[in-house]
């Protein structure tokens, strides 16, 4: 079944709330859509949220590379070579992995379709959902705490709390939150790159109390034999993400000493859907537990994520929120979420449909 049509959409999307990490806030969003539909009217839909700080890819050159590139990769290209497409993709637009991840998710959409089964059954779904984390961003002691008892009340049952400005405003905040939250709440940290090891290991004597999940990327991105020099405690309960871009890394960190103990995996790092299930199959064999993670994303590429991460014996963490405080969505549908808990429906490919 042949490719005759590839549209590509650009949409502004406002947060309902900004918030802050480390190095950067946030209050708005650009998303790019990939449309592929096939010549019997059959269609598949893809997304995009490059993150420039990571990986090097701007909005521009993401939207750039799609326009100037897709429709000669893909029209008249056979949907169910699936991934040989995808590979295809990937070495033409090497450097723009969010135009790839768009590409990817909108040809395993099509091609799950073209099976009329959900895309977790493609790859073989072992899991029927986990729960999601939900973000608190880098705010006042009182805001956090406001921000995650609104949460919990929710059902939300594992907060992500941003840190990584000085270990004194994150240790107050993270003591606030946890007394605001009681026992039963599990609280995880991402610091994005904000720590030297000196204010890492400072930070970490001063939270041991506080029953703390796992820290996600303390250190730059490139500081891999700083994390090496880390007790292997330590080391186990962080997690990889900057760091993390390719299959070519999980495999670097997958050798002894294992700078973490975690990978978190984006599609909008690795490029698509393909590229993650190689990385969360290389976490398998090397025992590294999974969480897979996004941006600020629509429902299309965070239901992706969904079904990759229900499709890897190795996910043990999910932390898609990231249509959560999107204004507005092009897209709707896709997954289920109850309690906090996240789970596909039983739709073909993504189940996702327009929502306008």
């Amino acid at each position: 079944m042949k490719i005759n049509r590839v549209d590509i959409r650009t949409e502004h999307i406002e947060l309902t709330r900004p918030y802050s990490i480390s190095f950067k806030t946030f209050d708005s969003v650009d998303n790019i859509f990939v449309r592929i539909e096939a010549e019997n009217g059959m269609w598949g839909i893809g997304s995009a949220c490059p993150f420039e700080e990571v990986t090097g890819e701007s909005f521009k050159d993401c939207s750039t590379a799609l326009e100037e590139n897709l429709e000669c990769l893909l029209a008249g290209k056979d949907i169910r070579h699936l991934r040989a497409l995808c590979r295809d993709v990937k070495k033409n637009l090497p450097d723009t992995p969010g135009a790839c991840a768009a590409t990817d998710i909108a040809l395993h959409d099509i091609f799950a379709k073209y099976l009329g089964i959900p895309l977790a059954d493609v790859y073989g779904c072992v899991h029927k959902s986990f729960s999601t984390s939900i973000t608190i961003g880098i705010k006042s002691s009182e805001e956090s705490v406001e921000e995650a008892r609104e949460y919990i009340g929710r059902g939300f049952r594992v907060l992500k709390v941003k840190i990584g400005r000085t270990p004194e405003e994150d240790v107050e905040r993270l003591v606030k939150i946890r007394e605001a939250a009681g026992k039963d709440i599990m609280i995880r940290v991402d610091a994005n790159q904000g720590y030297n090891s000196d204010s890492f290991m400072e930070f970490i004597n001063r939270t041991s109390s506080l029953n703390i999940e796992f820290i996600e990327q303390p250190l730059k991105q490139d500081d891999i034999s700083g994390m090496r020099l880390l007790p292997a405690v330590i080391r186990k309960k962080i997690a990889a993400d900057e760091s993390l871009k390719s299959n070519k890394h999980a495999v670097l960190f997958s050798s002894d000493p294992q700078p973490f103990g975690i990978f978190n995996i984006k599609l909008m790092k690795c490029g698509g859907v393909l590229a993650a299930t190689e990385i969360a199959r290389i976490a398998e064999i090397a025992g590294i537990d999974v969480m897979w993670g996004c941006n600020d994303e629509s429902v299309v590429s965070i239901s992706a994520a969904l079904h990759a991460a229900l499709a890897s014996p190795a996910t043990k963490y999910i932390d898609l929120d990231g249509s959560f405080d999107l204004a507005r969505d092009p897209y709707k549908g896709g997954f289920v979420l109850k309690d906090g808990y996240m789970s596909i429906t039983d739709k073909p490919g993504l189940g996702v449909e327009e929502s306008y």
